[in-house]
């Protein structure tokens, strides 16, 4: 094949090695110092170090993530571990990968380094290809790595373009001097000879780093597929890298803004937000002495003896109810005052005797009210059966910390109310709009019958049900058709300018995020609202076309927010798959976690803007035994729709698929099946593997609602 236009092949990326010390790697920049001294970089994307343990599991693990995905590496060169001391594995951990092996490049390296060294005898390196990549191993020591490299550097280009699938008989028909002239190497040796140094040492990293995937684009070559290009220029591929779940999530924190303070009065508004700054008691509960039982308010001596015993017949002298509007009268020596429950001692008085030790003297004339009544015990001591003021909440003592949420269990909006709060901080709670797209769409209450391909808008129904049930205020965007032009454009800018008043921070989307001429989220957030997309497939069962962007939005001048608020200029977009059960559990995965940090949960004092998502985001993660076998998917992360229960039995919990699929069934967990999560309450993180995990084992389950109980 005369000319060969490296750069318009599979552009093949290496993989260099490195100490488990970044700093310490020496092998690595020379590596890549010598792939561009050769002109190389016009050929090969630029490396970047991974540093991967020493040993065999692990080598095999990170070579196989980098041949066996559809983003393969072109080229993998590891160096180190290929000498004889006790940890060399890297020999035996790439050997058994290898499909075919390259005697050839291992005769051209070792070679190489016989013609420097006598010492390159106790080299052992491996080469060849796995699936359509070429793997070779290099020595440890950065001056025998370059000497390898050097000697093989020249034709690796050839070798990974026919590892890749090019066609041999069209590479090859100019003959071999052809080949040689392309690659830039003469008949006598396949490299430029390395100079003589008797001063070889082989230094052995005890670890291994290999580059990760690097883009061949840049962000503005990458954008997606321009609407008005028409269907013979659309992408036949995602540009988008495929991230996995954890890496997602990393994004969405690092890209979603730190939670707005603003004070609100205290009403059941605030229920389900999250305190922004501590709360003090503006009052001490209670705020006088109060008595803890119902009984006689009495002056208990402060040492009891016969003649000051309380044991005996004491008059009336007044009543005190826990609904007074006033304090009781001061009580006398000699004399007791009856009591409820809560209501304030008169002065004077230090203890209540419960009425349990008491009986009835003698009534008034009238018989309607008590005018002695006798102590049936001597031995009250002053202080009981009475609570001291601030004793439950004293006066100006913190009642609720950062972070602390007013749950709607009630017990913190008691605190505040009965300590007098009447304003308090609280993080804001984003308001979230939810647009369907799609002309197939039809609103789900529409009396007429469905025609050729409509079918009825089950996902914002869905949507807006959940974000209300996590107590998120919400929109109702309604649908955006994908014709006229621009109609999907015209209704992200006015949810972003505000709908019914109110400022919406976040957009979910459904529809439009795949491959189609028709899918136009991602080229409308690109192009037209000079967005950014953050990721665009996401490596995970049901949802890979997952989509997460954000918007640049000022608010206008004349808005009444504060200057706070308006430091707040990205608008988060989340474009979800249009599948059902699809669109569902990405909003519980990916949704909930940046609205949990926009609402502020996990933050405490002094801690307002974590590196990480606090861990009380997003959805709680238990383990359940599985009560029946579930197949798993080979290469990407299952989400399975799955009930867990709780046994009243032994307390274990147990979880059990919504649907498997059978025969007549289908898949039961494909993700248009939006009966799998009409029960689930839980999603089951099934890792890729060839093997299905079977009944007993554990599980780990995102809990979605409650636990249900079973015998």
């Amino acid at each position: 094949m005369g000319g060969l236009q490296l750069q318009q092949v599979s552009t093949p990326r290496e993989i260099n090695t490195a100490s488990l010390d970044p700093t310490s790697d020496r092998a690595g920049p020379i590596l890549t110092a010598t792939f561009e001294e050769l002109e190389a970089s016009t050929i090969w994307a630029s490396p970047v170090i991974k540093i991967v343990p020493d040993n065999v599991i692990d080598i095999q693990r990170e070579i196989c993530q980098w041949t066996d995905s559809e983003e393969f590496f072109n080229l993998i060169l590891t160096t180190g571990g290929t000498g004889f001391a006790i940890n060399d594995f890297t020999p035996e951990a790439v050997s058994p990968l290898l499909d075919r092996h390259a005697s050839g490049l291992v005769h051209g390296m070792l070679a190489a380094s016989l013609n420097v060294t006598p010492f390159a005898m106790m080299s052992r390196p491996v080469a060849g290809t796995r699936k359509k990549s070429v793997i070779a191993t290099l020595p440890g020591s950065p001056k025998g790595a370059k000497e390898n490299l050097e000697a093989i550097i020249k034709l690796l280009p050839h070798a990974c373009i026919q590892a890749a699938g090019a066609n041999s008989r069209s590479i090859h028909a100019g003959g071999v001097k052809k080949l040689e002239a392309d690659a830039g190497v003469s008949p006598a040796h396949g490299s430029k000879t390395p100079k003589d140094d008797s001063q070889h040492h082989h230094h052995h990293h005890h670890a291994h780093a290999h580059v990760i995937p690097k883009p061949h684009t840049s962000p503005e070559e990458r954008k997606s597929n321009d609407p008005k290009a028409g269907p013979t220029r659309r992408q036949r591929s995602s540009p988008y890298p495929m991230l996995s779940v954890d890496e997602a999530l990393k994004v969405i924190n690092e890209r979603t803004p730190d939670p707005i303070a603003v004070g609100v009065p205290v009403t059941m508004a605030v229920v389900g937000s999250v305190v922004a700054e501590d709360v003090y008691a503006e009052e001490a509960v209670p705020a006088y002495r109060a008595s803890i039982v119902d009984g006689y308010a009495v002056i208990a001596p402060e040492s009891p003896s016969a003649a000051t015993s309380l044991k005996g017949i004491f008059p009336v002298a007044s009543v005190s109810h826990a609904q007074a509007f006033s304090m009781p009268p001061p009580l006398e020596h000699g004399t007791i005052s009856r009591i409820t429950t809560g209501a304030p001692l008169p002065p004077n008085a230090n203890a209540v005797v419960m009425v349990e030790d008491t009986s009835l003297a003698c009534s008034t004339p009238d018989g309607n009210e008590e005018a002695t009544v006798e102590i049936l015990t001597g031995d009250i001591r002053p202080g009981e059966n009475i609570r001291e003021p601030g004793s439950d909440v004293p006066l100006g003592s913190r009642i609720l910390s950062t972070g602390d949420i007013i749950s709607a269990v009630g017990g913190e909006i008691g605190l505040l109310a009965s300590t007098g709060t009447k304003t308090v901080k609280i993080f804001e709670k984003p308001c979230v709009g939810v647009l369907s797209t799609g002309d197939e769409l039809v609103e789900h209450d529409d009396p007429r019958t469905l025609i050729g391909g409509q079918i009825r808008d089950s996902n914002r129904p869905s949507l807006l049900s959940c974000l209300t049930s996590w107590g998120f205020p919400t929109v109702d965007l309604g649908i955006a058709r994908d014709t006229p032009a621009g109609a999907l454009e015209q209704a992200l800018r006015g949810a972003l300018r505000g709908v019914a008043t109110r400022s919406v921070g976040v957009i979910i989307t459904t529809g439009g995020v795949s491959m189609g001429e028709l899918d136009l989220l991602k080229p409308t957030i690109e192009r037209s609202l000079g967005g950014t997309i953050h990721f665009g497939r996401v490596s995970m069962k049901p949802g890979k076309p997952t989509t997460f962007a954000t918007v640049p939005f000022k608010p206008a001048e004349s808005s009444s927010n504060t200057s706070t608020q308006q430091e707040r200029q990205d608008r988060l977009i989340f474009s979800l798959p249009g599948n059902p059960a699809s669109a569902l559990v990405t909003l519980h995965l990916f949704v909930l976690p940046a609205l949990h940090k926009l609402m502020g949960l996990g933050y405490t004092s002094g801690e307002i803007s974590p590196r990480h998502p606090p861990p009380s985001s997003g959805l709680p993660l238990v383990s359940a035994i599985l009560t029946h076998g579930v197949p798993r998917d080979p290469k990407r992360t299952e989400y399975h729709r799955a009930i867990v229960t709780a046994s009243r039995s032994n307390g274990q919990l147990y979880a059990t698929s919504t649907g498997l699929g059978g025969p007549g069934v289908g898949a039961g967990q494909r993700s248009s099946r939006v009966g799998s999560l009409a029960k689930a309450n839980a999603l089951l993180v099934l890792p890729p593997g060839s093997e299905k995990r079977e009944s007993g084992q554990l599980v780990e389950a995102l809990m979605m609602g409650a636990v249900g109980a079973s015998m």
